[in-house]
């Protein structure tokens, strides 16, 4: 015995089985999806179901008073099934498609191929032959194509581009797993009928009886393993990340609640971003609050998952699965302007900083130059293209600690002129520094009543006039049978050469290499300036390249002195008269 129920059917009313009714229902729902998306789509789903009225009337004029599932299957094998319909429409439409260019006739053939692949299918995981989730064989089925493509495709994206294993890890969060039998139908485009049904159910104990061959599991394997190795990398830098970004949540939420000027570890003075907060708070509001959903996201869909591995929730949908993706992504499209600005600011704040630390006498340099010239009081009076104002590492006796005056452009561009003053009294003195340069062009001057200027030798940074005369000096020592003859004193065994002193006694052991080192040279030369007469309280002493105060070019790319020592040599000449005066000696106005 079976229910009957009535139907109105275009404007007429049949008596049928409530299981052919559920068939024929299932077969116009398939129509209206196969012909929906198709221009006059519904018009031919009308003429089919005006087509199966006509069929029952004349089943009901043979004498038929309920139609049964067979008389249902029975039309539907006389009008087709759906993708019939949908190849006979398109094939009808690609006849067409000649008027076309070649252009458009081959998107016109892609699309209609992917859409005759694809249509009234679901795209679903397959669990029936997956090695890893069942992504790319559900990419398959959807497709209608052979797995071995898509699995091969994946192995050379990641092997060669890296890509390939993350696309899979994405796809594999967003799609379902076809889990019931209706899910499986859909997947392979198949009506939900009973005996499809009872297909699934057959097909599903045969897959888990079936033993899979050498290469199968091989490629599993090696699946597998690639799949593991980026997904724990993936995690290592997930925890990293998550940990980072909620260290960098928590200071910004306590800095954002607490005032500026509090004792809090962490406020936004303390990082720098007070004015910011000040000048555009939202920067800081979007980035805290676009950092707090893109570590809310993934906990949440961690638990979700979790709960509905234990059946106390149900899985997420694609739509869901989307939705949570895109809001995660808009999040870290917020995070990386709000980054980029902070940055941007706090370099600008820094660089405000060190110009306002890191000026000497209008002029920016580095802290160890800063120093120098600020504790030698040395006085910049130009310093144009100039790499940097002191140096070390080549220092005369070898000591790569000490600093010294120094400079450098490679194009033999700097004009450097440093000098100081020193007060003294009135007399004649001499000058005395160690210097080198690369080429001629620097001068060692000094200012007393005039200006004095003489060139440092150009000896590069080998040799050099200074190891010369030690090593003239040294032998002459070592080659005397007395200590006395040479100046050495008898009690010390000590010996000045230069300024430098050395003990003769442990000459071949702590100052070996010392002299090994002094006798490089390193281009080092003694420059000297002798007589300059002094009438005032002071004199002026530098170097300089600059070419309207020396009168000649700079040739050299770069240039060192050290060393300035100013020695009184004698008193000024006194002319009796009917008074003591002082000589008229010309003064060089200074530039």
């Amino acid at each position: 015995m079976k229910k009957n129920i009535t139907i109105n059917l275009c404007g007429r009313l049949f008596q049928i089985d409530e299981d052919a009714y559920e068939l024929l229902q299932h077969y116009i729902e398939s129509l209206r999806h196969s012909f929906g998306k198709s221009e006059g789509g519904d018009e031919i789903v009308d003429d089919i179901e005006a087509r199966i009225a006509e069929l029952f009337t004349e089943l009901r004029e043979q004498g038929n008073e309920a139609i049964t599932i067979d008389h249902v299957k029975a039309i539907i094998s006389r009008i087709g099934e759906p993708e019939q319909l949908t190849e006979n429409e398109e094939s009808d439409k690609s006849d067409k498609a000649y008027k076309f260019d070649s252009f458009n006739s081959a998107a016109q053939g892609v699309y209609d191929n992917v859409r005759k692949r694809t249509c009234g299918k679901k795209l679903f995981r397959n669990p029936n032959d997956k090695m890893v989730a069942g992504v790319l064989s559900g990419l398959a089925k959807y497709t209608d194509t052979d797995p071995v493509i898509w699995r091969l495709l994946t192995v050379l994206f990641s092997a060669f581009y890296g890509v390939g294993i993350i696309i899979y890890i994405v796809l594999a969060i967003i799609l379902p797993e076809a889990r019931t039998p209706e899910q499986l139908l859909q997947m392979e485009g198949k009506a939900v009928t009973p005996q499809h049904l009872a297909d699934i159910v057959v097909d599903k104990d045969q897959s888990t009886n079936h033993q899979p061959n050498l290469f199968r599991s091989l490629f599993a394997i090696i699946l597998k393993i690639l799949f593991g190795f980026f997904v724990g990398i993936a995690s290592i830098v997930a925890i990293i990340l998550f940990c980072g970004f909620l260290f960098a949540l928590v200071v910004l939420v306590s800095a954002l609640t607490f005032p500026v000027n509090s004792y809090m570890p962490f406020n936004l003075q303390a990082m720098g971003l007070a004015e910011l907060y000040e000048t555009n708070p939202m920067i800081l509001i979007i980035f805290v609050f676009s950092l707090f959903m893109m570590l809310l996201i993934p906990i949440y869909a961690i638990v979700h998952m979790l709960l509905s591995l234990s059946k106390k929730v149900q899985p997420m949908g694609i739509a869901q699965r989307i939705a949570w993706i895109l809001l995660w992504i808009v999040a870290l499209c917020s995070i990386i302007p709000c980054s980029i600005s902070m940055a941007k600011f706090r370099h600008e704040q820094r660089t405000k900083e060190y110009f306002h630390t890191h000026i000497y006498q209008d002029v920016l340099m580095d802290d160890n130059d800063m120093d120098f010239m600020r504790h030698g009081e040395w006085n910049l009076i130009k310093a144009e293209d100039c790499a940097h104002y002191t140096a070390h590492g080549e220092y005369f006796d070898g000591n790569k600690s000490v600093r010294y005056l120094d400079t450098y452009n490679d194009e033999c561009r700097a004009i450097y002129q440093v000098e100081r003053k020193q007060a003294v009294e009135p007399g004649i003195y001499r000058l005395d520094c160690i210097a080198r340069a690369e080429g001629p062009g620097s001068f060692v001057y000094a200012i007393g009543d005039s200006k004095m200027l003489t060139s440092i030798p150009a000896y590069g940074n080998r040799g050099g006039e200074l190891a010369a005369q030690i090593k003239k000096e040294l032998s002459h020592m070592l080659a005397s049978d007395s200590l006395n003859d040479v100046g050495i004193d008898e009690s010390t065994k000590e010996v000045d050469i230069k300024g430098m002193k050395f003990v003769l006694t442990d000459l071949h052991q702590d100052n070996k290499k010392k002299l090994k080192r002094i006798c490089k040279g390193y281009g080092w030369s003694i420059v000297s300036i002798d007589n300059i007469v002094v009438t005032g309280d002071s004199i002026t002493y530098g170097l300089s390249t600059d070419e309207g105060f020396t009168g000649h070019p700079n040739r050299a790319k770069w240039f060192s002195a050290t060393d300035f020592k100013l020695t009184r040599t004698g008193d000024l000449p006194h002319i009796k008269n009917d008074k003591t005066r002082h000589p008229r000696i010309k003064r060089n106005k200074r530039r």
